[in-house]
């Protein structure tokens, strides 16, 4: 696997979901950066690090929501099956706002297809983001059980569907999180074993200064690697 730049815990600013929220929001009216473009640098992101672990010959599973972390999913997806990757889409909801749908018509005319395999080679969790509420439905708990008995390698896209910060939880249990534009509080309560990257998504550096948060050096990698 290529190198992925690596930061020190100790250099990187961890937010409360709340405080991002606000920078985020801020970045979207403040500076007029469209969710579609960050919904496209997110899933830029996830399928450049996915394809670091990926087998040719393997099968990746994202598994989407209806949301805009969904939709990150589903650029990853495009891009990953514009790559010559075997991409199936697991979607346990109907997608059905128009920017969602938009990304999933997208990455199906590239190649990636509707279905779920029992046993994938890697499988993606961007179910849902950081606006997600417990008690799960039925149908995310019934896969979050199902991937955590697969062997596979588990990817989850900024917050694991089903963790709010307690290990006893029902949640996917990922190997590796990508964590968008910022760290997060939530995150330090996965298990050590638990690889958390941060990823770029175009948001400038003046909104972290406005925020009090450290510009991760992006200009370095679009993806940095966390050291605990």
């Amino acid at each position: 696997m290529s190198s992925i730049p690596i930061i020190s815990n100790n250099d990187v600013d961890a937010l409360e979901l709340d405080h991002f929220r606000k920078m985020d929001y801020f970045a979207v009216e403040e500076y007029g950066l469209p969710i579609e473009l960050m919904m496209e640098n997110a899933g830029l992101q996830l399928a450049s690090l996915v394809s670091k672990f990926t087998i040719l010959s393997g099968t990746i599973q994202i598994g989407v929501g209806n949301g805009n972390n969904g939709g990150g999913g589903l650029v990853a997806a495009r891009r990953l099956a514009a790559w010559g990757s075997k991409v199936l889409l697991d979607i346990p909801v109907e997608i059905s706002k128009a920017l969602p749908l938009l990304q999933l018509e997208r990455a199906l005319t590239f190649g990636a297809k509707k279905g779920r395999i029992k046993k994938p080679n890697i499988w993606v969790d961007a179910y849902l983001g950081f606006s997600q509420r417990l008690p799960l439905s039925t149908a995310y708990t019934e896969r979050i059980e199902q991937a955590n008995k697969n062997n596979c390698l588990k990817i989850s896209l900024d917050i694991p569907t089903g963790f709010l910060g307690k290990k006893k939880e029902s949640y996917f249990k990922a190997e590796h999180v990508l964590s968008l534009a910022a760290a997060k509080n939530i995150l330090n309560n996965l298990p050590d074993s638990t690889t958390v990257y941060l990823a770029d998504l175009g948001i400038p550096q003046a909104v972290y200064a406005k925020f009090k948060v450290r510009f991760p050096p992006f200009n370095k990698s679009a993806i940095l690697k966390i050291e605990k």
